[in-house]
């Protein structure tokens, strides 16, 4: 039997949605106006002054051009860093989940002796820290600056993670750990094999902040390295939307001598080209951002 709602109930859900929708375009439409003007024709781009582009520039002498993603695609030191980027996530998410899981299940066992003073000590360096040039003289003590290993493991774990994870793990019965104990498994087969496929959702978020972090990762590797062949996709941006200093290592062809015309078509095009991968990928992790924060939320 389906309720009547009343008219101010009505009225409710009419303005929450309206608002809704309204909050939604102002998210999307910055990623709107760019992927649209990466389509436009790099004249009427040019001389375009108004606001956001909600629909691509072009008339019937100006057509839509896929000129700025085959510019980017000959760009060897763009496709370079896209390659680096990717050895940098992939490898340094898969390292810090699995620290991350090591940490938050070593500080997860009941009863444990100590184990508030070792987490008053790790939560200690969430708010003060050595600085930067510590820091650095540490990273080149250990001969790892100017190498690849510098931006996989510098901030390879977080300590606000591995509260989280903790209290994912935490929420497991110990009833399940004891059950095992009894079949005769070890600390690794109950957690490889028992918590985190429990805490999968937990461990998803974490993957996805990871990722996310070292995707966008630009201060360390601008830091750390000065070998170009080394620079994550982040630096070649900067290169090119800031300091347009890429332009000899773009394959413009006979269109060489219009690089102020293409500036901005180039720029629009390399920015949706160096955020596909994150708007691919988040679809299939964002069902368990919800459930794996409130399971891992921290608890009073």
């Amino acid at each position: 039997m389906k309720i009547k709602e009343s008219p101010s109930r009505i009225v409710f859900k009419i303005i929450n949605t309206l608002l809704l929708l309204l909050l939604a375009f102002a998210c999307l439409s910055p990623l709107l106006h760019v992927f649209f003007a990466s389509f436009s024709d790099p004249t009427l781009l040019t001389q375009y002054q108004g606001g956001m582009i909600l629909w691509p520039l072009s008339d019937s002498t100006h057509p839509l051009t896929f000129k700025g993603y085959s510019f980017v695609l000959g760009n060897s030191s763009l496709i370079r860093g896209y390659a680096n980027t990717f050895f940098y996530v992939g490898a340094g998410t898969l390292l810090s989940v699995l620290l991350c899981s090591l940490g938050g299940y070593c500080v997860s066992r009941r009863g444990t002796l100590w184990m508030k003073y070792l987490i008053i000590i790790m939560t200690f360096t969430m708010f003060f820290g050595g600085g930067m040039i510590p820091l650095y003289m540490v990273n080149k003590f250990l001969g790892i600056v100017n190498t690849r290993w510098v931006i996989v493991i510098m901030g390879v774990i977080s300590v606000f993670n591995v509260i989280i994870v903790r209290t994912a793990f935490q929420a497991i019965p110990a009833s399940l750990e004891e059950s095992a104990q009894l079949d005769g498994a070890g600390h690794l087969t109950i957690l490889f094999r028992i918590t985190l496929p429990l805490a999968k959702a937990t461990i998803a978020v974490i993957a996805l902040f990871y990722a996310v972090g070292k995707w966008n990762e630009y201060l360390t590797a601008a830091i750390y390295l000065t070998d170009r062949k080394l620079y994550p996709l982040q630096i070649i941006l900067r290169e090119i939307l800031i300091m347009s200093s890429g332009t000899s290592e773009f394959d413009l062809g006979a269109e060489a001598g219009s690089y102020n015309l293409y500036k901005r078509l180039l720029q629009y095009s390399t920015i949706i080209f160096a955020t596909l991968p994150i708007l691919c990928v988040y679809p299939f992790v964002q069902k368990y951002f919800v459930k794996g924060v409130m399971i891992g939320s921290i608890k009073g």
